[in-house]
């Protein structure tokens, strides 16, 4: 089965890589629109896999990442449009220049070839990832996991039968069937067809595709995040920041999952703080100065300091200055996304140059690190490595060059 798949991914690679932008834009519209169609049927499947999580006991997180609603198939369908919107990277010449004996040496921008996606229980994901891949001219094989098995085979037909109506090969899209850990294994060797793969999910399943895979990988990050609340931030802002990091999804990699807080504004800011998470039924994980500030809070571990809860859960500890702050952060992050609230410019600039991450922020919540936000129309996920890209990865990151030389008959002396 797997050979059969990535024998088509690979013959439908070269016809992906000469499509014109237009032909592309219109597949990626027509998409948009067909999952709006098809709405019914995808939530009607989201549902079967929803189910079937409550009663295997997913955590509340878990469980948001599967869901689907109108409001995020709208979401999906918008991503796409705004993909169609931007610029088509492939083909871009850039740096041509001449060379004193005449050659004319320029790179152009091409697609990786195929990708091959191994993610867990966010159908969503789905849809992005196609979107991404066709947009910069590259065959996509998506394995995902066994909880969004309906709602992933339900979005996937639906993108083939829209490839179909726009007379593009249907292969450019392939979807794994089987959710056996074998085959994800199997998957993972198949270099022969299989240019790159990205994991996406928790920390267990990137350690095995970084570890276990014969192709190249794109690791791209579990998230635990910090927000550092400074001696001089405006506590009203840092509350409502933190607020939002933690709680407003708990189930994503750029959620907050630990907070630190200066000695000089702990007691203005941890109470008023632990009545708003403890509203929000959010356990907290703290050092001694915290607990003694919120009786309710429970001690914090060493495993918690590193821990992504992904679930409505937060570790707080109290430093005595900035550069404790950055050391902590530095130790247990996670390179994903890291944020500071202060109103002193010089501890702003210290804080984005010595903190090692994909995004560094100043006095904004961690949730922004996506592709949606920072105009991307969707991500294939957010890097944490340094090669061969990092952060939200968008269609830039789905492409490489080639040089391209001109010549009128120089040979080399």
């Amino acid at each position: 089965m797997l050979q059969t798949i990535g024998q088509r991914a690979k013959q439908a690679e070269p016809i992906l890589r000469t499509l014109y932008t237009m032909e592309k834009n219109r597949a990626l519209h027509q998409v948009a629109e067909d999952l709006l169609k098809k709405q019914d049927e995808i939530l009607a499947a989201n549902e079967v896999d929803v189910k079937a999580g409550k009663e295997a006991g997913l955590s509340e997180g878990l469980l948001d990442r599967l869901v689907l609603t109108p409001e995020r198939i709208g979401d999906m369908s918008e991503g796409l449009r705004q993909l169609a919107d931007l610029d088509d990277p492939i083909g871009e010449i850039t740096a041509m220049k001449e060379r004193p004996n005449g050659l004319l040496i320029g790179q152009k921008r091409v697609p990786l070839g195929v990708v091959g996606i191994i993610y867990e229980a966010r159908p969503n994901v789905t849809a992005d990832a196609f979107g991404l891949c066709f947009k910069t001219g590259n065959a996509v094989i998506l394995k995902g996991g066994s909880y969004a098995i309906h709602s992933n085979r339900a979005i996937v037909s639906c993108i083939r039968g829209s490839l179909a109506k726009c007379q593009i090969t249907e292969d450019a899209i392939q979807f794994i069937d089987d959710t056996s850990r074998e085959v994800t294994t199997e998957f993972m060797k198949m270099d022969r067809y299989v240019d790159v793969l990205i994991p996406r999910g928790g920390a267990g399943l990137i350690q095995s595709v970084v570890k276990n895979s014969t192709i190249p990988v794109i690791e791209t990050g579990t998230g635990n995040c910090h927000i550092y609340v400074d001696e001089s931030a405006d506590l009203e802002m840092a509350a409502a920041i933190v607020m939002n990091a933690k709680t407003q999804r708990v189930g994503v990699c750029n959620a907050c999952e630990s907070l630190l807080v200066h000695e000089r504004s702990k007691n203005d800011l941890l109470p008023v703080l632990a009545d708003l998470l403890k509203e929000k039924h959010v356990k907290i994980h703290g050092d001694e100065r915290v607990m003694e500030l919120i009786p309710w809070a429970v001690a914090a571990t060493e495993e918690d300091w590193g821990k992504e809860y992904l679930d409505y859960e937060i570790s707080i500890k109290v430093v005595d200055s900035l550069d404790e702050a950055i050391e902590h952060i530095n130790r247990y992050n996670t390179k994903h996304s890291e944020s500071i609230i202060t109103n002193r410019y010089d501890h702003a600039q210290r804080f984005l140059n010595e903190i090692d991450a994909a995004a560094v922020y100043v006095n904004a919540s961690t949730r922004f690190t996506d592709g949606y936000e920072f105009g991307y129309g969707a991500e294939i996920g957010i890097s944490t490595q340094k090669l061969h890209v990092r952060g939200p990865m968008g269609l830039l990151a789905l492409t490489t060059s080639k040089y391209i030389i001109y010549g009128n008959g120089q040979i080399r002396p």
